[in-house]
């Protein structure tokens, strides 16, 4: 367990950029955790950075979901469908993660930052219902889409909002915000089911975790102001955000190619 006071101070500084990147852009945000605390904070085995991550990101998107819940963005009966399917994924996902050697994890890991990033370099669409709800003949498509999502965020360790915001609104037809807010819940759900099957495996430092969390609560509150002051500008906030997670992709596929 990590108890060096800089190393702590770190974490916490690394748990309140994610939980802001998460506010602002409901995803993407946490595949920037793990090499945070590679290669900022200093945790040596892949594995427990990927498990601290998980466990960070899902205390941290609670604290989002809360802001979100309060301001009635949050659909929940479609974000507890998917968030439900999606469960079982995150424990196979996580399970299968933990057979694999530390850096040919993150070789796969820096595949998965370069797809994120690729992903929010698209064009985001606002069209959708507002008062789009769940009915029988969405069931299947959030069954199965929550079920892919969680195996890729159980996997990887990752929040997977960028792939649970499509997974919705294309669902259920909800808007881009509505399925921002909503994704929160799954981003928690998958989060806590990886932490938990890592914990299990004994491959958790809960001094981290305790460390991202205290600091994902300043996150969360700078976020939400942030993200309306960005509104404007959100297509140029996000491209430059996409771009600085590719760079960090090539970062650590380099890292993890000479280790290995």
């Amino acid at each position: 367990m990590i108890t060096d006071p800089v190393q702590l101070a770190l974490a916490a500084a690394s748990g309140g950029l994610v939980s802001l990147l998460l506010t602002v852009f409901g995803g993407g945000g946490s595949v920037l955790a793990v090499p945070l605390l590679l290669y900022v904070v200093g945790v040596r085995d892949p594995h427990v950075a990927i498990g601290a991550s998980a466990a960070g990101v899902a205390l941290n998107a609670l604290t989002g979901l809360a802001g979100h819940a309060g301001d009635d963005r949050v659909k929940w009966p479609c974000a507890l469908t998917f968030a439900g399917f999606g469960f079982l994924g995150a424990l196979a996902g996580s399970s299968l993660a933990k057979r694999l050697d530390g850096q040919s994890l993150l070789i796969f890991f820096a595949a998965a930052m370069a797809v994120v990033g690729a992903a929010m370099l698209r064009p985001a669409r606002s069209e959708g219902d507002p008062a789009a709800g769940i009915g029988p003949r969405m069931v299947p498509a959030l069954a199965v889409s929550g079920a892919g999502v969680g195996a890729a965020s159980g996997f990887f360790g990752i929040g997977g909002g960028f792939l649970i915001v499509p997974g919705l609104t294309a669902a259920t037809g909800m808007t881009l915000a509505a399925a921002q807010a909503s994704s929160l819940v799954s981003v928690a759900a998958f989060g806590a089911t990886t932490s938990l099957n890592y914990a299990a495996s004994g491959l958790i430092d809960w001094a981290i975790v305790g460390a991202m969390t205290l600091g994902g609560v300043g996150g969360a509150l700078a976020g939400r102001p942030l993200a309306r002051r960005l509104a404007d500008r959100a297509a140029l906030a996000r491209r430059l955000f996409a771009g600085l997670i590719l760079i960090v992709a090539v970062y650590v596929a380099a890292r993890a190619t000479v280790l290995a």
